[in-house]
């Protein structure tokens, strides 16, 4: 059986160990509110993946302070605009 002659110092230990660490996550501009979010994952912000409402933003939000910021950053729609002004 194998037995090491001398002990491996914590330099060397830590040097063979460099290479496994976690890398930082990749941070995608989502298109619809240009907040940061994860890449092909739905938007915290704005509730929107591939250009689709998935989450109802505004129906989790709780305090009428955040309904409001989130109204403003949701886009306004262009076929309900057309629609009512006829």
């Amino acid at each position: 059986m194998a037995v090491p002659k001398q002990k491996k110092t914590k330099s060397r230990r830590n040097q063979r160990r460099m290479h496994i660490h976690l890398d930082k996550p990749t941070l995608v501009v989502c298109p619809h509110c240009k907040e940061k979010k994860l890449m092909h994952t739905v938007c915290k912000a704005c509730g929107y993946y591939k250009n689709r409402e998935i989450i109802d933003v505004l129906k989790e939000k709780k305090t009428p302070k955040e309904k409001e910021t989130a109204e403003k950053k949701k886009p306004l729609n262009i076929e309900s605009l057309s629609k009512k002004d006829k």
